[in-house]
């Protein structure tokens, strides 16, 4: 799904970034110039973001739901 209708940024594309070691909102911006038109995706953007990253410290679904 498009997160920045803006820059065409997908929330395939935060994943990706998450996954290249992206770690903040700021980053991302300047990773893809997401939030930099309207500004109206930042706080789904930071919210996957923020899963995916997740994802990426504990891999194995039960270590997932552990913590």
């Amino acid at each position: 799904m498009y997160v920045c209708i803006c820059h065409g940024v997908t929330d395939q594309d935060i994943r990706q970034a998450a996954d290249a070691g992206c770690a903040s909102l700021t980053e991302l911006t300047m990773r893809t110039g997401l939030g930099s038109g309207c500004g109206t995706c930042g706080d789904m953007a930071g919210e996957l973001l923020a899963q995916a990253r997740a994802a990426r410290a504990f891999p194995l679904q039960v270590f997932a739901v552990a913590a």
